[in-house]
């Protein structure tokens, strides 16, 4: 008899991530997850090597939140996203800063990419909502390792409880982390970063003037941003300094996101991908 493999399915609707992953303050935590991702040597070989961020940063995140958006919204197509993603890795290859070689598919890197997002969650939902009870960080995960399986993780590649992913977790800040080139880009107060070329005509045109005066603002606050959200295990594996004062002003600033952000109408507080999916769910 031949057995045929079904697609992994995508996480539960209603579920942790149901509400999380399309929720607008999910843009505030990508970068934290971004920048230890690329922490890994051979990970910011690769996206060294390989990505388009510095040429094309604003049309490489808006394609990196439309990948995320489907792992959890796309019914059907989150599968097809998680083949689409492993093809594209497939060349992904070179040397690291340390001369050792890298494969993007190596399951140790990949599984790492895809680990990042659980403690980041975890860490920023204490400052940008309320905090997850016990039942809900384990619900999380679950969900997070079925994330994993539609992009081709296996679960012998994956810690599959919380007690075991927390030692793996410090293992790697331990031994792999390390402030890259890459981290490094991403945390200049003063980058090259091209004028954003995404949404309405009046609004490009905008930017285009005031992308001089912008540009450095907007760099800082991504840097603090970055830096505050990531948690601080993680933060001190990289070697990034953070101080009292920059926690004070990161809880004020977080203050603020929870008053706000839950009282917006949805199609303020979901991006399109999410704000779809969950119109189509209460059908």
């Amino acid at each position: 008899m031949i057995t045929v493999k079904s697609d992994p399915n995508p996480p539960p609707v209603g579920g942790v991530l149901w509400s999380l992953a399309g929720d607008i303050r999910m843009l505030l935590t990508l970068p934290a997850a971004l920048a230890m991702q690329v922490a890994h040597p051979a990970v910011g070989a690769g996206v060294d090597d390989h990505s388009v961020f510095r040429t094309d940063p604003w049309g490489r995140g808006e394609r990196s939140l439309t990948s995320l958006q489907l792992w959890v919204y796309g019914g059907e197509a989150a599968a097809a996203e998680g083949r689409r993603l492993r093809a594209l890795h497939k060349t992904i290859q070179g040397t690291d800063a340390h001369g050792r070689a890298y494969h993007a598919l190596t399951p140790a890197y990949y599984a790492w990419v895809h680990a990042t997002g659980y403690p980041v969650f975890r860490h920023a939902q204490q400052y940008l909502g309320r905090p997850f009870t016990e039942a809900q960080e384990r619900a999380l995960y679950a969900e997070w390792l079925q994330v994993g399986r539609i992009l081709g993780i296996h679960d012998r590649d994956m810690p599959q409880t919380i007690e075991e992913f927390w030692p793996y977790y410090q293992k790697v800040l331990d031994n792999e982390l390390e402030e890259t080139v890459v981290v490094g880009e991403l945390l200049a107060t003063d980058p090259p970063l091209p004028v954003p070329d995404r949404g309405p005509r009046w609004l490009r045109l905008l930017l285009r003037v005031a992308w001089p005066w912008l540009r450095p603002r907007f760099a800082r606050v991504r840097r603090f941003l970055t830096i505050g959200l990531m948690p601080p295990d993680a933060r001190q594996a990289i070697g990034l300094e953070w101080t009292d004062a920059q926690e004070r002003t990161l809880r004020r600033f977080g203050r603020v996101v929870r008053a706000v952000v839950p009282v917006l109408p949805e199609r303020l507080r979901f991006m399109p991908i999410a704000r779809r999916a969950r119109q189509a769910a209460r059908r």
